[in-house]
């Protein structure tokens, strides 16, 4: 069964960087109203997704 929150956060990317190539406002850093949320819904999954990663895998003590 495939990851729902991965699914998600790979559908959140592709969207947002299918409205990025084609907004200058977007592509400036100037987020319109139509890319903002797009931006914001991408970088949420993509915390949560970060997040899950650390706490499967946590990283080994430095020496």
């Amino acid at each position: 069964m495939a990851d729902d929150l991965h699914a998600r956060y790979m559908q959140a990317s592709n969207t947002w960087r299918t409205h990025l190539n084609r907004c200058r406002p977007c592509q400036t850093g100037q987020h319109c109203t139509a890319g903002a949320p797009l931006y914001e819904q991408f970088c949420r999954l993509q915390d949560a997704y970060n997040q899950r990663l650390r706490r499967r895998w946590p990283r080994p003590p430095t020496l």
